[in-house]
C-alpha cells in the first residue's frame, strides 16, 4: 500500500487491524486507538479518498490502497492545514485524543460538502467521541476552517 505518499510493505499476521499496521509496522502514531469497536473515530485515516475507522479494516484488506493519516495533513514546511489551525484557534481541542480523527473526518466532510450547515458538521462527526469539549468548539472550527479554505 501506500502511506502518505510512500510505498509501505511488511508481512503481518491475517488479523492485523489497519491502524495496528499505521502504529506498529509504519511507526504513524498520530493515528489513535480508541474503542477497537469502530465507535469513537479516534483512529480515523482516508483510505482511497475516503474516511474510514482504521479499526474497523484489516491491514491485508488495504492491499494496494491509498491510505493518508494525520501526519501527512500538515505542509512539508510543518505549517498547520487550514483545519489544523481552525481547531487550534478556536480550542476545538483539549487532551488531543480524538483530534486526529476529528481532522481526518472534517476533511472528508469539507471535501464533499464544502459549507456544511451546523447541523450537518454536528450529523458528519457524530461518529467522532470528544470527551472533552462538548463539540460546540470543534463545530466552530469546523465553520472556520470552511470559511478560510472557500477563500483560498
Amino acid at each position: 500500500m501506500t502511506v502518505n505518499g510512500q510505498p509501505v510493505s511488511h508481512e503481518v499476521p491475517e488479523r492485523t487491524l489497519l491502524v495496528q499496521y499505521l502504529r506498529e509496522s509504519c511507526r504513524l502514531t498520530g493515528t489513535h486507538v480508541g474503542c477497537d469497536t469502530a465507535q469513537c473515530g479516534a483512529c480515523t485515516v482516508h483510505l482511497n479518498g475516503r474516511a474510514i475507522k482504521s479499526c474497523n479494516v484489516l491491514a491485508l484488506q488495504a492491499e494496494g490502497a491509498q491510505v493518508s493519516t494525520i501526519e501527512s495533513v500538515a505542509g512539508p514546511d510543518g505549517k498547520l492545514h487550514p483545519v489544523q489551525q481552525a481547531f487550534r484557534d478556536q480550542h476545538g481541542l483539549q487532551c488531543g485524543y480524538c483530534t486526529p480523527g476529528m481532522v481526518m473526518s472534517t476533511l472528508d466532510l469539507l471535501k464533499n460538502n464544502p459549507k456544511p450547515s451546523a447541523t450537518q458538521i454536528r450529523e458528519q462527526l457524530e461518529g467522532n467521541l470528544c470527551r472533552c469539549t462538548g463539540y460546540h468548539n470543534i463545530v466552530k472550527a469546523v465553520q472556520q476552517a470552511s470559511q478560510v479554505m472557500a477563500e483560498s
